[in-house]
């Protein structure tokens, strides 16, 4: 049975987020955040009405609006234009006591409720589906350059295989030429040696 659904509310860099979401930890996993904003004081659930209806207007989805701001939340939101240090602090927001927003005293609606949890489910799954998308590519990504390297290697290896064979070859022509020149020097070393020797016969 889908869960009921509560509005969570936290600041990340330029923009304060708010989503509907059945937990804080499924709140947190949406957000991307890599540690518990909740235990540290940085999110909460929400009672304001207006965060709530707008959440769950499209629950599961990040809404964002410029951080520091009391705007709608809106699914793509515009950057803040006052990153001064004229912006009140967090502090000087929450004394506004008596202009904050009281909860709702509406009914609830339990078709809504039920409503508001199966698309927040619906959206769950089209992120896990996106996620899934996005590492299925990463991972193709990196099936392509690791046959590019293994394809580069195998070339340089085959390369190295024939440049060695042509060195053994070349070596072994040098040796065998080495060799047939020691030869003729042998040869010619004997040969001089006794035409020399008629020379000095034939000048008595």
């Amino acid at each position: 049975m889908a869960r009921k659904l509560k509005a969570y509310q936290t600041s990340l860099g330029f923009f304060d987020l708010a989503i509907a979401a059945p937990s804080m930890k499924a709140a947190l996993e949406a957000w991307g955040a890599d540690s518990n904003l909740f235990h540290q004081g940085a999110a909460k659930e929400s009672d304001d009405p207006d965060i709530i209806a707008a959440t769950m207007a499209k629950p599961g989805v990040v809404l964002r609006r410029p951080v520091g701001s009391d705007g709608s939340f809106k699914e793509h939101a515009e950057l803040p234009t006052d990153l001064g240090g004229g912006r009140p602090t967090k502090a000087a927001r929450k004394s506004k006591g008596p202009k904050a927003k009281k909860p709702s005293s509406r009914p609830v609606d339990k078709v809504a409720e039920r409503k508001a949890a199966f698309d927040y489910e619906r959206e769950r799954r089209r992120r896990e589906l996106e996620r899934a998308s996005e590492e299925a590519a990463r991972q193709k990504g990196r099936e392509r350059r690791q046959q590019a390297i293994n394809k580069a290697q195998a070339a340089l290896d085959k390369a190295e295989q024939e440049h060695a064979k042509r060195a053994a070859a070349i070596q072994a022509e040098v040796e065998a030429i080495e060799k047939r020149s020691q030869t003729e020097e042998a040869r010619w070393d004997k040969k001089k040696e006794r035409l020399q020797a008629a020379l000095r016969r034939a000048r008595g």
